[in-house]
Parts: C-alpha cells; sequence; structure tokens
C-alpha cells in the first residue's frame, strides 16, 4: 500500500514536470511566432494539429489509446523518413547542377586534373563533397529541411502530450522527448545544424519497423513463423544496424572530426551530448531488440 502511495506521488511528480515543460515550450514556440514574427517557425504548430487531427481519427476506430498512440508514431516515422530522404536528394540535386556546370565549363571533363584520380573527380562532380562539408552541415540548409525538422518538432509535442494525458510514458520517453525538443526548437531559433538533425532523424526509417512489430502484436499476429514476421524481423535488424546504429556513430565521428570548424558557443557541446546520448540510447534499443526476438523465437517453440 505504501509502495503503491510512492508510486503515485512520483508519477504525479513526473506529470507535473514535464506537463510543466511542454507548456513552457509552447508558450516560446507562440511568442517566437507572433512577436518575434517568426513565420517559418509555423510548420512546428501545422505538425502537432495534424498528428493530433490523425489521433482522433484513429481514436474515432479504435479504443486502445496505446494502440493509437502507435499507429500515430508509425505514420511520423514513415512521414519522416520520406522527408530526411527528399531533402538529401533535392539539395544534392541541386549541387550536382551547380558542381557538373563547373565540371563543364572548365572542359576537362572527368579526366585527371592536377593528379586527382578520376574516380574522385566523379564524385565531386556528383555533388557528394558539398553535401556532407561542414558548412552544408551546419550553417546551410537543405531543402525541405526547416520545414520537417519544424513538423517533427511539432510531432514530439503532441506525443508528449499524449502520453502525459493518457498514462502511456515511461520516464525514460518523456526525459527523450524532452531533450529532443530542446535540441530541434534551440536548432531552429538559432538556424544551425538543421541538416546535422535530419541527418539522425534517417533512424525514423527504423522505427518504422518497431512500431509495425508494435501494432502486429497488440492486433493479435504473434506467430513468428509467418513469412511476414520473418521478413519484419530482417528488416527490423538491417534498418536498425544500418539507420540508425552506423547513422548515428557516422555523424558522432563527423561531428570530433569537424570538431575545430565549430564556432565557440553552445552548438558543439550540444551536438556531442546529444549525440552521445543517443548512441547510448541505440544500445540499450538493441539489447532490447535481441532480448525480443529471442522471446519470440522461444515462444513459438514452445
Amino acid at each position: 500500500m505504501v509502495h503503491q502511495k510512492k508510486k503515485k506521488d512520483r508519477d504525479g511528480l513526473l506529470f507535473l514536470f514535464f506537463m510543466g515543460s511542454l507548456v513552457i515550450w509552447g508558450v516560446s514556440v507562440l511568442l517566437e511566432i507572433v512577436f518575434s514574427k517568426r513565420s517559418e517557425l509555423f510548420p512546428v504548430l501545422i505538425g502537432f494539429c495534424f498528428y493530433q487531427i490523425a489521433n482522433w481519427v484513429c481514436r474515432y476506430f479504435f479504443r486502445d489509446p496505446l494502440f493509437v498512440n502507435t499507429c500515430v508514431s508509425l505514420l511520423h516515422s514513415s512521414l519522416t523518413s520520406a522527408s530526411a530522404q527528399v531533402a538529401k536528394a533535392i539539395n544534392q540535386a541541386i549541387n550536382k547542377i551547380k558542381v557538373s556546370k563547373r565540371c563543364n565549363s572548365s572542359g576537362k571533363g572527368l579526366g585527371p586534373v592536377d593528379g586527382i584520380h578520376w574516380s574522385q573527380q566523379l564524385m565531386i562532380c556528383d555533388g557528394w563533397d558539398e553535401l556532407f562539408e561542414h558548412s552544408q552541415l551546419v550553417k546551410a540548409t537543405w531543402g525541405w529541411a526547416y520545414p520537417a525538422l519544424c513538423i517533427s518538432c511539432g510531432y514530439f509535442a503532441y506525443d508528449q502530450l499524449d502520453m502525459l494525458l493518457h498514462g502511456l510514458y515511461t520516464p525514460s520517453i518523456l526525459l527523450h522527448h524532452l531533450l529532443l525538443l530542446g535540441c530541434f526548437t534551440l536548432a531552429l531559433y538559432r538556424n544551425v545544424t538543421i541538416n546535422y538533425l535530419i541527418l539522425t532523424l534517417i533512424c525514423e526509417l527504423h522505427s518504422i519497423f518497431l512500431h509495425v512489430r508494435k501494432v502486429r502484436r497488440m492486433a493479435g499476429f504473434r506467430d513468428s513463423n509467418t513469412k511476414f514476421v520473418k521478413i519484419e524481423w530482417f528488416l527490423n535488424m538491417v534498418t536498425f544496424l544500418l539507420a540508425r546504429l552506423l547513422s548515428h556513430l557516422l555523424i558522432t565521428i563527423k561531428l570530433v572530426k569537424d570538431a575545430a570548424k565549430f564556432d565557440q558557443g553552445i552548438e558543439l557541446p550540444l551536438a556531442l551530448f546529444g549525440m552521445a546520448g543517443m548512441n547510448l540510447l541505440n544500445v540499450f534499443l538493441g539489447v532490447d531488440i535481441f532480448k525480443a526476438f529471442k522471446r519470440e523465437k522461444n515462444s513459438h517453440r514452445r
């Protein structure tokens, strides 16, 4: 009885702290839009409203708040992973046009230039060198990247509110969302490291299969021996390794490598702290995925 009372009090404090922080965040965004005339931040509100409406639509058909929340999360992961790829593709296409014009105007084609190997020359003329330059990742913004980050920011605010209102949270997921909101919003206010943050959102490709698994199991499809589940697990593992684990490690390495190129300020410490947290969470998530995989296999054998 005493243990239950302590747990209830702790949950109450968690609710007050994270709900209070969410309200402060919301007021801050509204003040920026209205008084600082930052109309480019309006997609944050659009993202929040879009996913809240999606929640209401799902709730019309399904009553379980967790199932509804997971369906909306699946929608966000699908749209965000697609928008991150679109942002990179647009920027690469622009770079390709610009750099190929420079290559053609030089009259040197793709042959060796000053001892540079032809394959390196080809990579330069494809614009890949510019795509991941420090200045591109920190100061520039790819096409569609800024609004895509705004919409994702709105989603995390919606998701935080939905979890708080329906008791779907754990302290770790609330803290995760709070840190993301803080990092994303600060970057949007200062208009820096937008492209870095878009790259981190490639991990949403893996989140698709996490949410698919969750929806499948809640819908009652738990037979791990079916072809669909085997394909799902394969894609789950592959996207975890490539889209989440490897991509975040490469971003961290890039940050460390370019540390001297950052201006003095909060950007580098915040980025390194955020990526350290993400990599740590990825390790824990990988352990959980492996345990879940073994659990499903063992339950089928029984």
